[in-house]
């Protein structure tokens, strides 16, 4: 059965929970708790997915206790995982946690790596990309990261061309040519394929491709080559906690057999596993 508890941004401002998510209250912080459930944050598709699988099939006979917390944005799983209201967070790549522990002050470390979800560039208003008009509007995640892989996927179909050696921290700034004269609307990550009705074309993470019902593999002008992609979705933890044998025993489940064929047949390209 999934047992899963969704968590919107909306209702955490609301709220005012971002600091208090297992209604629990510090003293009994989940992350120092080794006796309890290990509470792990995700973004619903396809970590949350990812993870139930894990819950539903594979944590009891690995003596497991998981629970799974759903979150929308990219920034509550991270500050929950360090104020210690979560064990663990699955949701990010390498690149976006070493920007966001820099700009944050945080103190989150990587424990394995699982998934690839491939960025991908979608359209409402046409086929291709070569199709593109003078002055259509491209949407881009607005996060240092997820911006700077959008415009690197453009940039590699010849779409556009980027300064050299920008890397993921290239922004809108660093075009140095851009034929067809598009523009950039930036918009938190959630909101790009939201936006596919009111702009030409949007840049979309996975996670909110496969929540849209968008098929990276069959739908995407262009996407994200998986070949040497540094990209890779992590189970991640707060620093010192990477020894708690609850976060031992799911980084082994998450890099299984049993998982890796569940990613393949489960998402057929549009999720590709990293082990």
């Amino acid at each position: 059965m999934r047992n899963t508890a969704r968590i919107t941004t909306a209702v955490l401002a609301a709220g005012a929970l971002t600091l208090g998510l297992t209604a629990c209250g510090a003293d009994q912080d989940s992350a120092s708790d080794t006796s309890g459930p290990l509470v792990v944050a995700a973004s619903p598709a396809p970590h949350a997915e990812i993870l139930d699988y894990v819950k539903d099939n594979l944590a009891k006979d690995a003596d497991l206790d998981l629970e799974v917390r759903e979150f929308t944005d990219y920034v509550t799983p991270n500050t929950a995982t360090e104020d210690g209201s979560v064990g663990a967070n699955y949701f990010q790549t390498q690149p976006y946690l070493d920007d966001f522990n820099k700009k944050n002050g945080t103190h989150i470390v990587s424990v394995v790596d699982v998934h690839l979800e491939p960025l991908g560039l979608y359209s409402h208003k046409v086929r291709k990309a070569g199709d593109l008009k003078s002055g259509a509007t491209v949407a881009v995640p607005n996060d240092t990261v997820n911006e700077g892989r959008a415009l690197q996927l453009l940039a590699a179909d010849g779409i556009i061309t980027l300064k050299d050696g920008v890397g993921t921290a290239a922004t809108p700034a660093d075009i140095t040519g851009n034929p067809r004269k598009l523009e950039f609307k930036e918009l938190e990550a959630a909101q790009t394929p939201r936006s596919l009705d009111d702009v030409d074309a949007a840049v979309v993470n996975g996670n909110y491709a496969i929540e849209a019902d968008l098929r990276p593999a069959e739908d995407a002008l262009v996407l994200e080559s998986a070949n040497g992609n540094p990209n890779s979705n992590l189970l991640a933890v707060k620093e010192g906690h990477e020894d708690d044998p609850r976060v031992e025993k799911l980084a082994k489940l998450l890099n299984s057999p049993e998982v890796k064929k569940f990613i393949e047949d489960k998402y057929a390209g549009a999720v590709l596993p990293s082990f």
